[in-house]
């Protein structure tokens, strides 16, 4: 069982801390255990409870009739909405996906969020920022590896699936590549990139997980690419990320390097300036 802070459920369900505290004290929706140092700690249990009432709360639930409501009846209701499907509630909803394992509720809630906007938004607006948020629980240990497999497969389905449905680039056009190094295995956020290239017309090669670095020379000499991208996820000795990047400076100086992810954000002030950090999707509209 996890240990979360009032911290970390402000990131999960978007409800200020403050505001936590007043409603556990005023209506005892939950009850924290408290270390020795009186540093409040919550539950999965508590996790899923608040999640369900966040989602009850922001679609016009009073929090002194929800209090009123035991945690069978706050379930029920909002199960009710999630089977309504709400874009305003998506992350919410996607949150409780990877607890309960439900497959239905996101297949429901990504057709809703595709029904009311494109697929570029859906990702940069709701895919990435959930995949941020439910970051806080790989760091308390509450989701599981099939956990963590279960929705990656999802949305890389639906990533897919989605490239799979754009022309193939005229092969005339300036090349980019896209790869993950040898270390890395998580490729969301690489294959949001392929798709946002591809939707505006960007001629994007995709070379996937693990990719050696040696073959990464081969492919830049076969194919003689203007721009390379990739992604940096898992935790890695800080020096060996430089030491990567200073030596790929020295083998590929002629080309634009593109890199983006969380190891990338936290080594930002010590990176070589001509390395471009990918933050946004829209720092991928003119690449070239």
């Amino acid at each position: 069982m996890a240990g979360y802070k009032i911290r970390d459920l402000e990131i999960l369900t978007g409800i200020k801390a403050h505001t936590i505290r007043m409603w556990e004290k005023r209506y005892g929706l939950l009850t924290p255990q408290r270390t020795d140092t009186q540093i409040r700690t919550y539950s999965d249990k508590e996790l899923l409870l608040l999640l369900n009432v966040s989602l009850l709360n922001k679609k016009g639930y009073k929090i002194s009739r929800i209090a009123g409501m035991n945690p069978e009846q706050i379930f029920d209701a909002s199960k009710s909405l999630q089977d309504q499907g709400d874009t305003d509630t998506a992350i919410d909803q996607f949150i409780l996906c990877v607890l309960q394992l439900d497959e239905r509720l996101f297949q429901r809630t990504f057709h809703e969020l595709t029904q009311k906007t494109s697929l570029s938004i859906v990702f940069s607006e709701h895919i990435i920022p959930f995949l941020q948020r439910i970051g806080i629980m790989w760091l308390v240990g509450t989701i599981n590896p099939a956990q963590e497999h279960f929705i990656s497969n999802l949305i890389r389905q639906k990533i897919i699936a989605a490239i799979d449905a754009l022309p193939v680039p005229d092969s005339k056009q300036p090349k980019i590549i896209l790869y993950l190094p040898e270390h890395e295995w998580h490729e969301i956020s690489l294959l949001i990139y392929h798709y946002h290239l591809r939707a505006n017309g960007q001629n994007s090669i995709y070379l996937g997980q693990a990719l050696p670095y040696d073959s990464l020379l081969q492919t830049v000499t076969i194919l003689k690419p203007q721009l390379i991208i990739s992604s940096w996820l898992t935790a890695i000795e800080p020096q060996s990320i430089l030491d990567y990047f200073k030596q790929i400076q020295k083998d590929l100086s002629s080309l634009t390097i593109m890199a983006g992810g969380y190891q990338i954000d936290q080594l930002e002030s010590l990176l070589p300036k001509t390395i471009k950090r990918i933050q946004k999707l829209s720092d991928l509209e003119n690449p070239l």
